[in-house]
């Protein structure tokens, strides 16, 4: 299947890409990775007539730390942050959600900054992130904004980003004491596989409690979502298995599935609650509590 004509640029700068960005419109994409916007192409999801190529852009690149956050470019690639041993004693639930996507070949290519910024409900690294408390950065030419993570997926294939802005960073927030995390996620095979259902967790204990919870859920629901009802019933109590199992099924009542290809509402819908007590026991262990 062919490509349809297109206009390439090449930005010396954010600057310069943020000004083309919101001069060309909606005619323009941003290219990162190109892992998932050259297959939209393909399929003509993608239409615009002018790519703005953002790999030469350093400002965008590296993994660090400033004032006890957690600091990943957009342009740092899956691989990057899979392998980064930053982000594994930062979130180690976000390193697991990155080496679950695609295959070594992809990981080397696709971009974090990608990975939010196409909203595939599917997409692996969000949930995990927002289940961290994240917030995005974003560079415009009105200037700089951040909000978290959750707010920015505004439907699928649709974000909070206004026209010639640029995905700067992800920033993960230092995690509370006594916190663990984990990413758990379904596909139907081994390999290059597409999450059917993940759920995120991270669980905060305190003298044997939880004292707070964040439940993210992923590829069941139009945009990652927190799973506030499941959360909210966690708080105060302590670890247990009939505990968690209340929970699984509280998020699998908020989750939004659809019917696909790849499985049933109705089956997303169980998935989901073995995930989230899945994704619960082993928070909870990394987070010192019982598993």
């Amino acid at each position: 299947m062919a490509v349809m004509d297109f206009a390439y640029h090449r930005p010396a700068n954010l600057a310069e890409a943020c000004a083309l960005g919101e001069r060309l419109g909606a005619d323009a994409a941003f290219l990162a990775g190109g892992t998932e916007l050259v297959p939209d192409y393909l399929r003509r999801r993608e239409m615009a007539r002018h790519l703005i190529a953002l790999d030469g852009l350093d400002e965008l690149r590296g993994i660090g730390v400033e004032d006890g956050s957690l600091v990943i470019g957009g342009l740092a690639t899956i691989a990057q942050v899979a392998a980064s041993p930053l982000v594994s004693a930062c979130f180690p639930a976000l390193a697991e959600a990155a080496r679950s996507i695609g295959s070594p070949q992809i990981r080397s290519r696709a971009t974090i900054g990608g990975n939010f910024c196409r909203a595939v409900p599917c997409a692996d690294t969000p949930p995990a992130a927002v289940a961290a408390g994240a917030l995005v950065r974003l560079v415009g030419p009105g200037g700089k904004r951040a909000m978290d993570a959750e707010r920015f997926f505004t439907g699928p294939r649709r974000t909070a980003l206004h026209p010639g802005e640029v995905l700067a960073a992800i920033v993960i927030p230092r995690q509370p004491a006594g916190s663990g995390g984990s990413y758990q996620r379904f596909a139907r095979r081994q390999g290059s596989a597409l999450a059917v259902a993940a759920v995120a967790a991270r669980i905060t204990m305190n003298g044997g409690r939880i004292v707070d919870a964040r439940l993210a859920l992923g590829a069941v629901a139009p945009v990652p979502m927190l799973a506030t009802r499941a959360a909210a019933a966690l708080v105060g109590e302590p670890p247990s298995a009939h505990l968690f199992a209340l929970a699984g099924a509280l998020c699998a009542d908020e989750a939004l599935p659809i019917t696909d290809l790849r499985g049933t509402a109705d089956f997303r819908r169980e998935l989901v609650s073995v995930l989230a007590n899945r994704a619960l026991a082993q928070a909870t262990e990394r987070a010192g509590g019982a598993p």
